[in-house]
């Protein structure tokens, strides 16, 4: 099985049920889905798109959206989504690294796209939708598309398994963002991993909080789809605030939620959930980050009925480790739950510095090797060899380094203790502060940047960056935001800056992060 064969075996058994709820209330059954898909299929391939090209998707999450995803998939390419609210300049990075031989984009972008392949010398085909909802935009930019340039129907593309699906761009330690190589067969043994352990059904009600660049979206968009379940769009400003998310919740009868910690954080403190009707709500499912006990414990005394499952995984691996969270939260834990034990279809180990096994008890760096695991970083040989621990032999698979510290437990569940490189989570997302830095080191003022990562109880946590600069002038916050902001997406942009004579240093005139986190 195939990403897009999900959709097409589905179809065939619920044609008419809805697949798709956007969150102006627009539907699509999976039917129509499919035929939406095709439509853009034969165009790609009219265009000239081949088995194994990329193609980007550039626009709000939507129903379009949904189905640019599936008619890339059919035509035999790999989609490669961007974060809509990311600088142009990002995007444009993003789209001409991995050489996109097309861009799906919502008119709105094209202009800042457009220049950025400019200077670039790129040309790929820019098919611009007006605006998303329903469909209705990208069907309607295939009917101009058809009368002027008409595109005959063709066979789907049933590609290997080991064919690229997609890739996600995640920030990278370099100062650019490096791309995540998916394949059919890690995402399918991933969904098909989902579907034995939560065991969803035509009747379920799947959330889609996370943005389609963001690996948490995998599951929400496929499993769904596989069970002939409805997936439930959420916007991404709702999404952020609790006080319109948990009506949203309870108004369209949410079965199983899937999202970062942080917003079930805001909605426990700030969703008035007692006064609202959950009973759908059967599954609670996190990911991306840390969960604070004391706001676990708050949000499963308002909604205690559901299950609730503590997800770990990064990209390269999407989940790896799971572990359900114990009915009650006793009100004297104050540590992390753990991230639990290695899913079936993959298999761990925890290793020191050395790359030898720890025992029980003694803290390494967890690998991960199996289906789900990821062939490496596009275009990236040197980083994509530094990321994988030799196997034991030839015939067996390399273990994927996840760069993340753990115990082994007596009982098999693994506890999370930090990270070994400088990579955070924040909301989530996957936060290389070197790139922050790179960022900074950009603006003409600046001559010293260190970023740090500090906790914050609501948030999870800030980003704090130190600066020094010409003349010893404190510039403009506002100024410095929007500096940022033109080169990171939102949630890279640090939360706080100080500004120093000079950054302190180690004795081997080296920037002292560990002083500045006190500082």
């Amino acid at each position: 099985m195939n990403l897009h064969g999900y959709l097409d075996s589905t179809t065939q058994e619920y044609p008419n049920r809805t697949a798709v709820e956007d969150a102006a209330g627009g539907t699509i059954t999976f039917r129509e889905l499919s035929q939406l898909a095709d439509r853009l299929r034969d165009r790609l391939v009219h265009l000239g798109v081949q088995p194994g090209d990329r193609v980007g998707i550039y626009m709000k999450k939507s129903i379009d959206a949904v189905a640019s995803i599936f008619g890339i998939l059919k035509s035999g390419a790999a989609y490669v989504p961007v974060d809509p609210s990311a600088p142009p300049s990002r995007n444009g990075y993003i789209l001409g690294n991995c050489e996109v031989k097309a861009v799906l984009v919502e008119k709105q972008f094209a202009p800042g796209l457009r220049a950025e392949f400019d200077k670039a010398g790129a040309s790929p085909p820019l098919l611009e939708l007006g605006s998303t909802g329903a469909g209705k935009p990208l069907g309607a930019l295939l009917d101009r598309e058809q009368a002027t340039s008409p595109a005959g129907s063709v066979e789907t593309s049933n590609p290997a398994p080991d064919s690229l699906a997609y890739i996600l761009y995640t920030s990278g330690s370099t100062g650019m963002p490096k791309g995540v190589i998916i394949t059919h067969r890690n995402a399918t043994s991933f969904v098909d991993w989902c579907s034995e352990v939560f065991q969803p059904s035509q009747d379920d009600r799947f959330s889609s909080h996370a943005p389609f660049h963001f690996d948490l979206s995998i599951l929400d968009i496929y499993t769904s789809l596989k069970h002939g379940a409805t997936l439930v769009l959420v916007d991404d400003e709702v999404g952020k605030k609790p006080g319109e998310l948990a009506p949203f919740i309870e108004e369209r009868r949410i079965t199983i939620w899937y999202s970062a910690p942080s917003i079930l954080s805001l909605l426990a403190q700030f969703g008035d959930l007692e006064t609202r009707d959950y009973s759908n709500l059967r599954m609670v499912l996190f990911a991306g980050e840390v969960f604070p006990v004391v706001h676990l414990r708050a949000l499963k005394k308002l909604v205690p009925h559901p299950r609730y499952f503590n997800l770990y995984g990064p990209t390269e691996t999407n989940v790896c480790t799971f572990y359900e969270v114990p009915s009650i939260v006793p009100d004297e834990r104050t540590d992390p739950y753990p991230i639990g034990g290695v899913c079936s279809h993959l298999e761990g180990i925890v290793v020191d510095t050395d790359g030898r096994s720890t025992s029980p008890g003694t803290e390494g760096e967890l690998c991960i090797r199996g289906p789900s695991v990821t062939q490496g970083y596009w275009d990236l040989p040197d980083q994509t060899a530094n990321a994988f621990f030799p196997a034991e032999s030839e015939s067996d698979a390399a273990w994927y380094r996840t760069g993340d510290l753990v115990v082994a437990e007596e009982d098999g569940d693994y506890v999370f203790m930090g990270r070994r490189d400088r990579m955070v989570k924040k909301r989530g997302y996957r936060v290389e502060l070197g790139e922050i830095e790179s960022c900074l080191y950009r603006h003409p003022d600046v001559l010293e940047a260190a970023v740090v990562a500090l906790p914050d109880e609501a948030a999870g946590i800030k980003i704090r960056a130190h600066l020094t600069t010409r003349d010893n002038v404190r510039l403009s916050l506002i100024k410095m935001k929007r500096f940022c902001s033109e080169q990171l997406p939102l949630y890279m942009i640090p939360d706080l800056y100080t500004f120093h004579p000079s950054l302190p240093k180690t004795s081997t005139d080296k920037i002292d992060y560990q002083t500045l986190k006190n500082m």
